[in-house]
């Protein structure tokens, strides 16, 4: 019977560092379901979901723990389970940019939350503007919007909080 475990590592940067800890995994008979790495920094962060049979975790914690011994990585290993459906859950995105600004994030969580609206995923990236080299903010998301709660609404709610925090934001259905 398959297993799932969440995986999660963070550690210099290094050329190899990902074939390192794919190796690992492979070696103990897990398979990389989901992944997600970046660079923050110098540092590089990873959080993967991985499968495998009954005992893949206890040989990938001991797998894991020789490469961060002589590696300067971190892990944290976590037993899971499959998601439910929600099948009473509309995928939407958001996308948002504007001048960087301390909140946005606050702000964004803050008003799905308020709405008993999951975010399922979250990305966030700041960078230079083009022609002026003013500080800019990006966020894109994902929620997952019950279908008790009123679109049109959603969207007016939506436009208000984005003018007030002066953002220009985009919510839309995710389309298949």
């Amino acid at each position: 019977m398959s297993q799932l475990i969440v995986l999660s590592a963070i550690g210099t940067d290094r050329t190899g560092v990902v074939q390192d800890i794919s190796k690992v995994i492979l070696g103990c008979g897990g398979n990389i379901e989901e992944s997600r790495m970046t660079t923050l920094g110098a540092e590089f962060a990873v959080l993967m979901l991985v499968s495998g049979n009954w005992h893949t975790l206890d040989r990938l914690e001991r797998g894991l723990e020789k490469l961060s011994n002589g590696d300067n990585l971190t892990f944290a290993i976590r037993k899971t389970g499959e998601r439910p459906p929600q099948d009473d859950r509309m995928p939407y995105a958001v996308d948002v940019i504007s001048l960087d600004q301390q909140g946005i994030v606050f702000g964004l969580a803050n008003f799905f939350a308020s709405r008993e609206i999951e975010i399922a995923d979250v990305a966030t990236r700041g960078y230079s503007a083009a022609h002026t080299g003013a500080p800019m903010f990006a966020v894109q998301m994902a929620v997952n919007v019950p279908s008790a709660v009123n679109l049109a609404q959603l969207r007016d709610d939506f436009a208000d909080m984005c003018d007030r925090m002066n953002l220009d934001g985009i919510l839309e259905p995710v389309k298949a």
